[in-house]
């Protein structure tokens, strides 16, 4: 294991900061424009996946062959290339490899690095990132990057909180803390610290794996751009996995990020009003929200994940519903335009699911479905950036840290290994309110306890992560802020400086909190050392000139403020009624700043000629939003006009702004479950080719300056069967033909 792992956050920060803004950059200023979308897959191209994305993201493929020897040529990648797709390559990081793990790859097998539990328990094929296992994964970048691949990603670094037990996480323990193990189950402390080991350890893999990476591929005289696919740090503290998450954002040799959320994460169940369920589009808006702020104030890159299913058996109308959630959710960031349209395209267009809910019948996705995911592709593809914001106030901001991983007490029950298909089954812990202890958090609920209320009033509520209170834009247009150290610890002394030091200048801090969870004692910074603060909000208090253990009200700091409830933020959540006072107290401060906190039903954001929309259920408010004008509407397959839209509580909305077409002298190309190549006019004569995947059909919506005298589509030169209509009042001309890989050509006189 390398000595670094072993220096402290702020020396470490400091000089990957410095190293970072020479050497990186802003990365969204060098970026192609053919990169703004992506797939992934692990298998060959075929006709029935070729959706037409920017990006094929080849998954594995580098492994180890039966001799010994690693391969160093993937046929996939060919196969994708060969269609005009730009190759990015994927494999998981910390799990999945069993050539390690069973010996091929050095001859000698490393079973005693799994994750283990305190039951005996293996996450199977889940590893600890030993020094030597970071030498294996160095081994299959060389491979991957000699194969000539420029762009590497890792997955899902994760290491379950249930774990800590083997041999190698033992020693792993005892280089890091220079002392012998100690199980997390014996004390709050030990199982703190065991999680921020793990924590350190899946750092220190990336940050040595891909340093090598770049290094390596800067000795060929090529740039390597390395990124991380994660999950977001709301669902790893929901599934009760850690991760190295926020502070890759700052690694030098870190280029962005995929945001791997899915109806999967997003429907996982929280708290509001005392009622227990899911809440999709909201938990959706939040971790795309969580992801955006990680990297926005560093220059990375992210791209937001899609999925038209998931990875659980649902039928396809839950689908639907949801996925649309997760578009409508997506958009709502107007500052990114990269997006992973599809994790597994073979498993959307080639295998059966259920045709609605309780049903045993099976079928392949339907061709609207197929037609409507086509035609998120294509708006996916066109998103324009915006300096637009989603309606209403959009001061308010949460505080959040890493260590909110750290504190989630998850059981040590048996599980068979064998049958575990999915790191969040694995898992076993305290979901409901009626199993609560005082110092438990199920589901994370004081982060859902601040947050919540006001998502719920219609309020686009923004992060702040302490990893990332170092960069000046991290604070932009932060008005009040909400924290608890009741589900997190500061990992950072500066961290608390550079808030002090916001409050000081005019801003306004909302921390509520008991301090009475198992973790205010651990040994950390606050009380080791110079320092001998019995709580981290102590520390913080001291700087802002408020009393140790302040009681509850509104203290002045220089310009700001600090209001401090004495009140754990899962009360206000489980009970309902129970976010009054915080309601109340955070709208009378925001209020004082000179704009009114707005509470409302939903969100409504324009980004170019795209409005999107978002009416919240649980709302006292229960009308409809209703957008008047002419529009096309997205989430139809037939992309029908519109001059009116009602939007209902619990319902999205995707519709392009006919008003907004610039050059209407121009043909152009509305929406399309297709993706249209070498767009030629001439002579009054719209000629185009549009390629889309086999056994779908391709919508289209065409703006014409005139009334179209004359459409042929031809397909390998024959005439291909179309249907067309024309609509005088927006002059645009809707037409539907089966989708082809080879490409149908379409000419338009008018």
């Amino acid at each position: 294991m390398k000595s670094t792992i072993k220096l402290s956050f702020a020396v470490l920060a400091a000089s990957l900061i410095a190293a970072l803004m020479t050497m990186c950059g802003p990365k969204n200023s060098k970026v192609s424009d053919l990169e703004h979308t992506l797939l992934q897959s692990s298998r060959e191209w075929d006709s029935l996946v070729d959706i037409r994305c920017d990006i094929a993201m080849v998954y594995g493929g580098y492994g180890i062959n039966g001799d010994g020897t690693g391969v160093t040529h993937n046929p996939v990648t060919d196969s994708w290339r060969d269609k005009g797709y730009k190759i990015f390559w994927m494999k998981g990081i910390s799990w999945g490899h069993e050539d390690y793990y069973r010996g091929r790859w050095d001859g000698q097998k490393h079973m005693d690095e799994y994750q283990i539990t305190a039951t005996g328990d293996t996450v199977t094929y889940h590893q600890v990132p030993t020094q030597n296992y970071i030498e294996y994964l160095k081994d299959m970048l060389k491979r991957v990057i000699d194969d000539g691949v420029d762009v590497l990603f890792f997955e899902e670094p994760e290491f379950t909180s249930r774990a800590g037990y083997s041999e190698a996480f033992k020693k792993a323990w005892k280089e890091y803390y220079g002392e012998e193990w100690q199980p997390q189950n014996s004390s709050p402390a030990n199982y703190y610290k065991s999680q921020k080991l793990k924590y350190w350890l899946n750092y220190d893999a990336i940050n040595q794996a891909f340093t090598f990476a770049k290094e390596y591929g800067r000795s060929l005289g090529r740039d390597i751009r390395c990124m991380e696919a994660t999950h977001t740090l709301i669902n790893y503290a929901q599934w009760h996995v850690v991760s190295p998450e926020c502070s890759l954002a700052s690694l030098p040799c870190l280029d962005g990020y995929v945001s791997q959320t899915w109806t999967g994460t997003s429907r996982e169940f929280n708290y509001f009003d005392g009622d227990y369920k899911e809440r999709c589009f909201e938990t959706a808006y939040l971790e795309f929200g969580c992801m955006e702020s990680m990297t926005a104030p560093t220059g990375r890159r992210v791209y937001f994940l899609s999925d038209p299913i998931e990875d659980n058996i649902k039928d396809w109308d839950d689908y639907k519903n949801n996925y649309e959630a997760l578009i409508a959710a997506q958009l709502f960031y107007p500052r990114n335009n990269y997006y992973q349209v599809i994790p597994w395209p073979q498993r959307v267009y080639e295998v059966k699911y259920p045709v609605g809910p309780d049903s045993d019948d099976m079928d392949y996705i339907a061709r609207s479905y197929s037609t409507e995911v086509g035609i998120m592709y294509h708006v996916l593809q066109n998103m324009p950036l915006s300096d637009n914001k989603v309606s209403g106030s959009n001061g308010l901001s949460v505080v959040m840290a890493n260590s909110i991983m750290f504190q989630g007490v998850a059981r040590d029950v048996p599980h068979k290994a064998e049958n575990i298909t999915n790191v969040s089954e694995f898992i076993d812990y305290d979901r409901t309110y009626e199993e609560m202890t005082e110092t438990n958090d199920p589901q994370i609920s004081n982060f859902f306890g601040l947050v919540n209320p006001f998502i719920k009033r219609g309020v686009p509520v923004h992060f702040v992560h302490m990893e990332n209170m170092q960069y000046p834009d991290t604070w932009k247009d932060v008005k009040v802020l909400l924290m608890s150290y009741s589900n997190q610890k500061p990992m950072e002394e500066a961290q608390h400086t550079y808030l002090a030091n916001w409050v000081k200048e005019g801003g306004i801090l909302v921390y509520a909190s008991k301090d009475n969870d198992l973790f205010q004692d651990v040994p950390e910074w606050w009380n080791t050392g110079d320092n001998h603060y019995d709580k981290p909000v102590n520390h913080l208090f001291e700087l802002l000139g408020v009393p140790k253990d302040a009681e509850e009200g509104v203290y002045e700091c220089g310009k700001g403020k600090v209001c401090v409830i004495r009140q754990n933020p899962k009360e206000m959540v489980f009970y309902k009624g129970g976010d009054k006072k915080i309601v109340e107290t955070v709208k009378e401060l925001y209020d004082s700043t000179g704009e009114p906190l707005e509470f409302k039903n939903s969100f409504y954001l324009e980004r170019g000629p795209y409005t999107i929309i978002s009416v919240i259920d649980e709302n006292a408010d229960t009308s409809p939003y209703v957008a008047e004008g002419l529009y096309v509407d997205l989430f139809s397959h037939k992309l029908p006009v519109i001059t009116k839209k009602e939007v209902h509580p619990g319902e999205r909305a995707l519709l392009f702004d006919l008003s907004k077409i610039d050059h209407k002298r121009r043909p152009q190309i509305i929406a399309a479950s297709s993706r249209a190549y070498d767009e030629t006019v001439k002579a009054k004569t719209y000629t185009f080719n549009v390629k889309g995947p086999f056994n779908t059909t391709n919508a289209m919506r065409i703006y014409l300056p005139a009334e179209p005298k004359e459409i042929s589509v031809i397909l390998d030169g024959s005439p291909l069967e179309f249907t067309s209509e024309w609509d005088a009042a927006s002059k645009t001309l809707f037409m539907e033909f089966e989708n082809s890989h080879h490409g149908v050509d379409v000419s338009i006189k008018y």
